[in-house]
């Protein structure tokens, strides 16, 4: 239980104002909250079992620089998408069971390449080396989705209340910020 507790706060307050909580922000504003919360569960947990066999097995060798890379690519390609928006044909229109799949998968796969090499990700992998398994796992996955659900919560408020347009921008400026820090990161840490 001491593990599950340590793991459920620190991560939870390594969680506030991290970029992952900003994406989930982001995400809120396009989609609707389920989707986008079972995407981050489940990118999260995934995520975060890695997190601890390597924290368990392998210690702290972990290959950062290019998961940052890609994953840096991957967001300003998520901008770029962004920005230039997507239109239904009249039978994808009809297909409308699809939106709610779609919105889960892209919010796994954006959570899943940004949460790699990340800060929340360093630290469950240091609590691991520390405590159990099993209770780092569950208390690191609880406390991220606790904190970014509480981002959704602010992204839907925005969501309703800002113009379609705005929310399109800050989408595309938000990707492209990761993107640039994911890049920026290997060589911050080279210097």
């Amino acid at each position: 239980m001491y593990a599950l507790w340590i793991s459920l706060v620190v991560i939870f307050v390594a969680e506030l104002g991290d970029k992952s909580q900003l994406m989930a922000l982001t995400f809120a504003t396009r989609f609707r909250p389920l989707p986008v919360l079972a995407g981050i569960t489940v990118a999260t947990a995934l995520v975060h079992l890695v997190s601890v066999a390597l924290g368990r097995f392998v210690g702290d060798a972990l290959p950062t620089t290019a998961i940052s890379i890609v994953a840096g690519l991957a967001f300003l390609g998520f901008a770029a998408w962004t920005l230039r928006g997507d239109e239904l044909t009249d039978e994808e229109s009809n297909k409308a069971a699809t939106t709610t799949r779609n919105a889960f998968f892209a919010v796994a796969v954006a959570f899943f390449l940004s949460e790699l090499g990340d800060k929340t990700m360093l630290a469950t992998i240091t609590l691991a080396t520390q405590n159990g398994w099993l209770g780092t796992w569950i208390g690191s996955t609880v406390g991220m989705v606790a904190a970014d659900a509480l981002a959704i919560l602010a992204g839907r408020f925005l969501g309703a209340r800002l113009p379609e347009k705005w929310i399109k921008y800050g989408a595309a400026g938000a990707f492209a910020v990761f993107g640039l820090v994911l890049l920026a990161e290997p060589l911050l840490t080279a210097s």
